[in-house]
């Protein structure tokens, strides 16, 4: 799988596992790596969980104001107020990586609840240091040096491993009640980007997943399901210098994950 990670120029880390056996695949699967948006997955299993729990209204309305809309896909690069459900911005977090969404779901749900939830799942090297707006407030203070939004160590980040580990639970039913993890897989379904590990399987093989982009920083987590019903979690995290759209790095990520999956399935 290196070698895919290689012609791209970029370092890969990598952790795939069969659900439903102890088969797994990796490369450098303990390494901490930056999250970016793949955070958005433990905020909405929160949000699902204390939905369950009669903690929140999944009605309730949230509003996107000026200062809440940052720049990028959904309400967040709007140009006027934007009002919507809790849950339809969770649908937005995931399928779109709509960060004000995510802002206004973590304001809602609590940091300090989804860093618990980590812990509660045994995902102790993941760590969370705020919502999508508290990541941007560094990369600005930062202003282009030692930007701590790259860096694992000092940025929201986890491994490979505890990412997948993260999926298992969730198409297990035990990262929280059935529904919750149930509203979790099926947002995940309705992730618009493609580009990356979808794109490297057949049309046959439903997927669903989650990306993740900063500078120099791309990933996704996700589970292959084949019509022979076995599944598989998967989460590539990629780092290196470089700039503009490079598709190469998005066909690398999906690359690496398809050989990962076909040694399992072998």
């Amino acid at each position: 799988m290196i070698e895919f990670f290689d012609k791209a120029g970029v370092r890969g880390f990598l952790h795939a596992r069969h659900l439903g056996s102890a088969a797994e695949v990796s490369l450098d699967a303990d390494e901490p790596v930056v999250l970016a948006s793949v955070v958005k997955v433990p905020l909405v299993l929160e949000f699902a969980r204390q939905v369950a729990a009669g903690q929140l209204d999944p009605a309730d309305r949230v509003r996107a104001r000026a200062a809440d809309r940052l720049g990028g896909t959904g309400m967040a690069g709007c140009a006027d107020d934007v009002e919507m459900s809790l849950r339809d911005a969770a649908l937005a977090a995931l399928s779109v990586s709509d960060n004000t969404a995510a802002d206004l779901l973590f304001d809602r749900v609590g940091v300090g609840n989804v860093r618990s939830l980590m812990t509660e799942l045994g995902l102790t090297s993941t760590r969370i240091i705020g919502a999508p707006k508290d990541v941007l407030r560094t990369i600005i203070e930062d202003d282009g040096r030692d930007v701590r939004a790259l860096d694992p160590l000092r940025t929201t980040a986890s491994t490979p491993r505890e990412m997948t580990r993260l999926l298992e639970l969730i198409w297990r039913d035990e990262a929280g009640p059935p529904e919750a993890c149930r509203q979790v897989r099926d947002l995940l379904g309705f992730q618009i980007n493609w580009y990356r590990v979808a794109a490297a399987f057949d049309d046959e093989v439903a997927y669903a997943g989650k990306t993740g982009t900063l500078p120099q920083i791309r990933n996704e987590i996700g589970v292959a399901t084949y019509p022979d019903g076995e599944q598989y979690a998967i989460a590539v995290f990629t780092t290196g210098r470089y700039t503009g759209r490079r598709p190469d790095i998005d066909q690398a990520i999906g690359a690496a994950a398809r050989s990962a999956v076909d040694q399992l399935r072998a």
